[in-house]
């Protein structure tokens, strides 16, 4: 059998199976050929995107201890800090006094989460009404019906439950809890 006889062989086979000459079924199979490596290239292997996400979180996650740490006694101004705008430090928000780390819903208390707003904040009043009001983020409980008290004892429920508390808010600091503040003060009015 010659290169020819191979060749008229081949040139059958395609039209009878498809209907086309063998030049338009080489050039519609080229054509095919050089799309799919295109739309290949578009898309990256399963293992460059796993490399790419752990580099990407590696680089972008916050290292943030895998236990709560206890944060003691902290005024409202104090709590501020742990709003999530410091991706170093836990995430935390107060209800009825009482301070929880809340880093593991991140995406939830984080900023650009829902309820970001109630992150670095005493946020009683507003669980009790239901608020997304700046206003209501207060630890003001004055004025709350019956009903309102029992949503905000259900939120508390719900965090004590599934959160760590770490501290808890006081009115202001004293001298009393930080001593070296104290003695500055003496040495100073004493000079």
């Amino acid at each position: 059998m010659g290169v020819m006889d191979l060749y008229s062989t081949v040139a059958e086979t395609i039209y009878s199976y498809t209907g086309l000459s063998p030049v338009a079924f080489f050039t519609i199979l080229a054509v095919m050929v050089g799309v799919y490596h295109m739309v290949c290239g578009m898309f990256v292997s399963p293992v460059e995107a796993a490399a790419a996400a752990e580099s990407r979180s590696v680089v972008s996650e916050p290292e943030l201890p895998l236990e709560p740490v206890e944060i003691g006694d902290v005024t409202i101004e104090e709590l501020r800090a742990y709003d999530g705008s410091d991706p170093k430090k836990p995430l935390l928000m107060a209800i009825k006094g009482n301070i929880y780390d809340v880093s593991k819903s991140r995406m939830f208390y984080g900023p650009g989460g829902p309820y970001s707003l109630f992150a670095g904040r005493e946020s009683s009043r507003a669980l009790a009404l239901m608020s997304f009001d700046h206003n209501d983020l207060t630890g003001n409980l004055h004025g709350l019906s019956a009903s309102e008290l029992e949503v905000l004892h259900d939120w508390e429920d719900k965090f004590m439950e599934k959160y760590v508390k770490v501290g808890r808010l006081i009115s202001e600091r004293t001298f009393t809890d930080h001593p070296e503040a104290l003695e500055e003060q003496i040495t100073e009015t004493n000079n």
